[in-house]
């Protein structure tokens, strides 16, 4: 995983001056430290992969103990809001917030974002349909499907595990994706104009651990997609495996 050399990184002195820290109040530091730096982050005050400063550089300039600072990096740690790499530091986290009420693709969110969206292929090719998809598409038995593949990755992050199945009408050489599903429909006339999606926990299997780089067992939103065409024809069925500490889903309600 390689850093973000472009990401911004403000001036240490001014963030660190506006973590509020109170020897007299009840809530403990660490949590108080936390606290100052999640608000910072969630408010988009660094770019994603910034390292930041030593745990003992941060005491230092905080006034605190490095064991302080260490619990409040644990914690955000936890929330997803910090990366640790071993042997090397403490970085920002991606993070990816998607509204659920727009209809876009991976690559136009991340690029949205400042993210730099790639994919790491496992499979492109082409199968018999089965029972889910042909429901799903509308397909006959025995139809050929394009099935595609991959892990999504944000600034060589994994992000999301993806596995997309189309018609071979739709997509009739698999290997003709070469980054961006819906660039590649939208030039074929094909482009998905609304979607039915359904959000639903999971814990990441071995093979989900081992193509996101995180333990067993972490939790995952498990997203599954079917898109339409304009004339209401099913043209995709996506399932995604997002990682939760990355992901936030977003959606605006009103009265």
């Amino acid at each position: 995983m390689t850093r973000n050399t472009d990401a911004v990184q403000p001036d240490s002195n001014q963030w660190v001056s506006e973590i509020s820290i109170d020897a007299a109040s009840p809530t403990p530091l660490y949590m108080q430290v936390r606290s100052g730096l999640a608000r910072l982050i969630k408010e988009g005050r660094f770019g994603a992969d910034v390292a930041l400063p030593s745990e003992r550089l941060l005491a230092e300039m905080l006034g605190i103990s490095r064991i302080t600072t260490r619990k409040a990096i644990d914690e955000l740690a936890t929330d997803g809001l910090i990366v640790r790499r071993h042997g090397s530091g403490n970085y920002i986290a991606p993070k990816l917030e998607q509204p659920l009420n727009h209809l876009s693709s991976f690559t136009e969110e991340l690029r949205q974002r400042g993210f730099v969206p790639t994919s790491r292929w496992i499979q492109r090719g082409t199968g018999i349909v089965q029972r889910e998809e042909m429901v799903a598409l509308g397909l006959s038995p025995g139809s050929l499907v394009a099935r595609l593949e991959r892990v999504r990755l944000a600034d060589d992050t994994p992000m999301a595990y993806e596995l997309s199945t189309l018609p071979t009408s739709v997509v009739p050489l698999p290997e003709a994706v070469t980054h961006s599903l819906y660039a590649y429909l939208a030039k074929r006339e094909m482009l998905p104009v609304r979607a039915l999606q359904h959000i639903r926990a999971a814990n990441a299997s071995p093979r989900h651990a081992q193509l996101l780089d995180i333990p067993p067992g972490q939790a995952l939103l498990w997203i599954t997609r079917v898109g339409y065409v304009e004339d209401g024809r099913a043209v995709e069925i996506t399932h995604t495996w997002c990682r939760s500490d990355y992901y936030d889903f977003v959606a605006e309600l009103r009265r």
